[in-house]
């Protein structure tokens, strides 16, 4: 059985350490700093096999080196990112497999935030990196704002039961936002005094699934009505559902100080 371990890093980020009941072997997610993750490594008796990279950012990529130099993992990362300690660059269509823990992916490319952005699949479990987060996504920096919200449509379609595990814990300040958008949605009332009181008690608030943000993450609700007037509030005229709907609720967000 795969367990999913959260190592906080950065402030916000995590890493996340994928293992198995069976094995002292271990996958690591996005390692934005070595030394934390070898500490963890250590502890735990466990040795990495594979590194997965979601993006080439340095809050993502920093403790490639020290783990490569300590261990010799495969390096899974993005062809379009061109991630320096890369072995194997990946894309859509293609596939991930550790056979230390029989752990295999399905490879999803999501640009928006980069233009290489890729998220993982497989086995009921989204690795989405800074494209999806809990009640929120990632801002739009080198791709399109059409290429983000295709992105998230593709995260949007995965079976609604799907585990994902994204990068950073700003649940909370996401749900804040997103009632800005939706005073009124219950599921985003609930969630956020839920995620209060986890934070409160310094745990994560992750993962999340794709369900749940169907149902209360305003930029995979574009085509919602309530999201839909929401949008053209803000900006003072009707919008578009879809794309447009998207771009306007992704610029509020960036600008947005609640």
């Amino acid at each position: 059985m795969l367990t999913y371990d959260a190592i906080s890093v950065l402030g916000d980020n995590y890493v996340w350490i994928i293992s198995n009941d069976d094995s002292s072997n271990v996958a690591v997610v996005d390692p934005g700093i070595g030394p934390p993750v070898v500490s963890w490594l250590e502890l735990n008796g466990k040795r990495p096999t594979s590194i997965l990279i979601t993006h080439g950012h340095h809050d993502h990529t920093g403790g490639i080196a020290d783990l490569v130099e300590r261990y010799a993992p495969k390096v899974f990362a993005p062809r379009r990112d061109k991630v320096a300690g890369a072995t194997d660059e990946v894309t859509a269509t293609e596939e991930v497999y550790d056979p230390e823990l029989n752990l295999r992916f399905k490879v999803l490319d999501v640009p928006g935030h980069t233009s290489g952005h890729v998220a993982y699949v497989g086995e009921g479990i989204a690795l989405t990196g800074d494209a999806l987060f809990a009640g929120g996504c990632g801002r739009v920096f080198q791709g399109t704002f059409e290429q983000m919200y295709d992105s998230l449509r593709q995260l949007a379609a995965l079976p609604a039961e799907t585990i994902f595990y994204c990068a950073h814990e700003y649940t909370v300040a996401n749900l804040r936002f997103a009632l800005e958008v939706e005073p009124d949605n219950p599921e985003l009332m609930t969630w956020l005094d839920s995620a209060h009181r986890i934070r409160a008690a310094d745990l994560s608030t992750l993962p999340s699934t794709i369900g749940l943000e169907l149902r209360a993450n305003p930029f995979l609700r574009c085509e919602i009505p309530s999201v839909v007037e929401a949008a053209g509030r803000h900006v003072g005229h009707s919008v578009d559902p879809g794309a447009a709907t998207f771009e306007v609720i992704r610029r509020w967000k960036d600008g947005w100080r609640g």
